[in-house]
């Protein structure tokens, strides 16, 4: 399968070359980067440090989608909409860990997988998918009792705030609940803001340095707390989720679909 690769100069971007060139099944066909930028032309292995593979970046994807499957797209909202509709024109698969959605964007997401299949996860990485799972049998065993609070750490050059993965970390406890997380969601307290809610969950952002990703989620009781925490060493992780993605997504019908799908965790 023929996949091609949107930010492909970037950090990530490399990260996905060498785990696409790595992966069974899988062709780096295309690579690509915003008009202008100064990385088009380069061959796409080079700046991936695995030697020429004869891949030049672009900045036309619609152009470079005639030869690929598959996108891989690991960009922001705006960028990633204008690539589905390019995809969903062009019938091709799409994969995307980009975070910061709107909930008016997911809908917009949401039509376009109803012409191909989509993957859309804000975290890619296998074991943050499990603590997904493992959040949602710790709410429903705590239930009400005990007070939620989840932190995250990122680099100081990350642009959303809080990161996509402890939004949906949030969500899932906020689903298990059975409570609305866009109402009890806390993003912010200052002076005299008064006692803690019973249902609200806090949500507390972390920037700085080169911090890869950390995520903890307390639950804390009277006298006793759980704590569960993913770090991040690395961006491989998340570029070898993104690979399994699409092995997963071959074959399967237009829809929406996230990583507990490719995992089987739903």
């Amino acid at each position: 399968m023929n996949v091609a690769i949107v930010g492909a100069a970037g950090r990530m971007g490399g990260r996905l070359i060498q785990a696409v060139l790595e992966a069974e099944g899988l062709e780096l066909s295309g690579a690509v980067e915003r008009p202008g930028h100064p990385q088009v032309g380069t061959d796409a292995g080079l700046l991936a440090a695995a030697g020429y593979i004869g891949v030049p970046i672009t900045d036309n994807l619609a152009a470079t989608m005639k030869n690929a499957d598959i996108l891989i797209d690991f960009t922001f909202p705006d960028v990633t909409l204008k690539n589905l509709e390019i995809c969903a024109k062009l019938g091709k698969m799409v994969v995307s860990g980009s975070t910061g959605f709107t909930p008016e964007q997911k809908d917009q997401v949401g039509k376009y997988a109803e012409q191909i299949p989509v993957v859309l996860a804000p975290n890619m990485s296998v074991g943050v998918n499990a603590c997904f799972k493992l959040l949602k049998e710790a709410a429903k065993i705590l239930g009400d009792d005990f007070d939620v609070e989840i932190v995250e750490l990122h680099h100081n050059k990350k642009k959303d705030s809080p990161s996509g993965t402890a939004v949906r970390m949030g969500e899932v406890v906020a689903e298990t609940l059975e409570r609305d997380f866009n109402q009890v969601a806390n993003y912010h307290r200052e002076g005299m803001c008064g006692e803690r809610t019973k249902d609200e969950i806090g949500m507390q952002t972390v920037r700085g340095g080169d911090i890869v990703g950390e995520h903890t989620v307390y639950f804390i009781g009277m006298g006793e707390r759980i704590e569960i925490s993913h770090r991040a060493m690395s961006r491989d992780m998340f570029a070898r989720g993104a690979v399994r993605a699409c092995q997963w997504l071959q074959g399967n019908k237009p829809g929406l679909y996230d990583m507990q799908d490719v995992l089987g965790l739903n």
